[in-house]
């Protein structure tokens, strides 16, 4: 039974390392009560088994309606009139709606789409590991011009910006507009209560981000092209979804679309840096000519590492319309449920080895998109920014290594999300015989 105290989801030794609580909630059970930092009370499903029953449960609905008003009062903080205008996206729908707003946006990340864009994207990645290192011209793959050793952030340098170039590219963003979107805005989605001091700070991110989407919406109504964007626009003017609903997906399509993949990125690097036989033999794989084999390796590697910590950690809300059975405890009506990616993923029930990473583990039915009717509508085209980003990057950065101790690294504080804010590496030979700023240790 779940321990009548909920436990704290929350705190640096939390954020730096969940698996050890992971673990210890799964041998005592599916089902457990939890408190988050905006102070909401929640019931966390973890384990493989349970998870993927939870996430195609019927019962439980997405729409924030449902949340009772123990919930609303300490979860639903985005201030009004933004709540209602940007929180009736997908993430927060049920049939039939949810059927009618998924369907307008999954034909634009089909894995054919996606790949059809794969050389484009290739480019881009080349493009901003150019500027990083001091290049230009320089192929992705094969010999570099660049400098033969240096440190480099990957967050600021690369991973905060290729992952929205790619996405403004699939839906239809032009590029001027682009330019101009603040990634600070991406923090709308971190709760800041009305008594924190910060609040003023998360308004102006919410009323700027607001103005972005309009302008967004306006040039794509005056300047209609064969995209998502202007699809979504067109579906609004036809009468097929709301003004609120095409603003929303806008809005998740600018932060979800973008943040998961950036911090995906530092989550897989960090866990190749600490497993430097992985990593030395994935960087010799993608460096130079690709065999078939090579390609396969790759992308089992992006598979595990989606598997082995997963940026997504948990899930959104979910919500019993009446008191419920969940594995054998009673939830609330309007109670919020949540489901621990991160902990399903490393169930040793389904993984063997959970805790191991392995580039060759096949199959590998990872839950890091979801499952069930709300499956990450971007799962192939994040799959495909993976493989370009730890290709372009083990390629460029040759004996690639951690240039801060890794106790130092600070990970990001979002309460679903996993990742770090800064990834300092080193790369080319080192100054003298010890890494510099530490050795990649096991993990």
């Amino acid at each position: 039974m779940p321990s009548s105290e909920p436990l704290p989801l929350y705190g640096k030794e939390y954020k730096t390392d969940p698996y050890p609580l992971y673990r210890k909630l799964r041998d005592e059970g599916p089902v457990h009560r939890v408190n988050f930092p905006s102070g909401v009370n929640a019931w966390l499903v973890t384990g493989y088994e349970a998870a993927q029953s939870a996430l195609t449960d019927d019962r439980l609905g997405k729409n924030h309606d449902l949340g009772n008003s123990a919930w609303r009062e300490r979860a639903a903080i985005m201030p009004e009139p933004q709540h209602s205008q940007l929180q009736v996206h997908l993430l927060h729908q049920d049939p039939p709606k949810h059927t009618v707003m998924r369907k307008l946006v999954t034909e634009a990340f089909t894995p054919r789409n996606v790949e059809r864009k794969r050389a484009r994207f290739e480019r881009l990645a080349t493009e901003l590991l150019d500027a990083a290192l001091g290049t230009a011209g320089t192929p992705t793959t094969g010999p570099t011009n660049a400098p033969d050793s240096g440190v480099v952030d990957v967050v600021s340098a690369f991973a905060a910006h290729f992952p929205f170039r790619v996405l403004a590219e699939v839906i239809g963003l032009p590029a001027p507009i682009a330019a101009r979107f603040d990634r600070d805005w991406g923090k709308v989605v971190q709760p800041v209560g009305p008594a924190d001091p910060q609040r003023p700070v998360y308004e102006g991110r919410l009323r700027g981000l607001q103005s972005y989407i309009a302008e967004v919406v306006e040039h794509k109504r005056t300047h209609p092209d064969d995209d998502l964007l202007t699809k979504l626009v067109r579906a609004h003017d036809a009468g097929e979804i709301t003004k609120e609903e095409q603003d929303s997906i806008v809005f998740q399509l600018l932060v979800a679309g973008q943040e998961p993949v950036t911090n995906q990125i530092t989550t897989a690097l960090v866990a190749l840096l600490r497993h430097p036989a992985e990593l030395r033999r994935l960087q010799e794989a993608v460096t130079g000519d690709m065999s078939d084999a090579d390609r396969a390796l790759l992308a089992r590697a992006v598979e595990e590492l989606l598997r082995y910590d997963s940026a997504f950690e948990l899930t959104t809300w979910r919500f019993f319309a009446e008191d419920s059975d969940l594995f054998g405890t009673t939830v609330p009506a309007g109670d919020s449920v949540i489901v621990s990616l991160c902990a399903a993923n490393r169930d040793p029930e389904r993984f063997p080895d959970a805790d191991t990473l392995d580039l060759d583990r096949t199959p590998n039915p990872h839950l890091a998109f979801g499952h069930g009717i709300h499956f990450c509508p971007g799962a192939a085209l994040a799959r495909v920014e993976l493989q370009i980003a730890l290709r372009a990057l083990l390629t460029r950065l040759p004996q690639i290594r951690l240039a801060v101790p890794d106790e130092d690294l600070v990970w990001v504080g979002a309460v679903l999300a996993r990742g770090v804010n800064e990834l300092p590496v080193a790369y080319g030979p080192p100054d003298d015989a010890a890494p510099r700023g530490g050795c990649p240790v096991q993990h």
